[in-house]
């Protein structure tokens, strides 16, 4: 299998952001993929600001391939600092995207990446008791 990855999964891969673990998080996502064996985490810490709920701190721990290392890197880059709202919307193509790209054979991790972190939403969102995401 030839897999070609751009310099941006390369560089998210090799030197990724945001990696290790939340002791005290907020929330706490955990998806795995039965066929490929990856399995991700992604801590959340929650602040308010000007009424809204930010994501003030997020970092992830990654069992996987190189594209599952890359996707969970980015996607704390996407979701720092932005709304839970927003934050929830981030979608695997913009993981993707922002990495310029995946083989097609890998777009699963970043659907990984971006379930890991509702996950870590919808924990916290539990831990409040809040219900639906309202």
């Amino acid at each position: 299998m030839n897999l070609k990855y751009s310099k941006k999964v390369i560089q998210n891969f090799t030197h990724p952001k945001n990696m290790g673990e939340i002791k005290d998080a907020d929330g706490i996502g955990k998806v795995g993929n039965v066929q490929c064996g990856d399995i991700m985490w992604v801590y959340i810490k929650v602040g308010k600001e000007n009424g809204k709920e930010l994501i003030k701190d997020i970092k992830f721990k990654t069992f996987g391939c190189a594209a599952a290392i890359a996707t969970s890197s980015m996607i704390t880059q996407l979701a720092k600092g932005k709304s839970i709202r927003e934050a929830e919307k981030i979608t695997r193509n913009d993981v993707a995207e922002s990495l310029k790209g995946l083989p097609p054979i890998k777009m699963h991790c970043s659907n990984l990446a971006s379930d890991a972190l509702r996950a870590a939403i919808k924990d916290y969102e539990k831990k409040k008791g809040v219900k639906n995401g309202k």
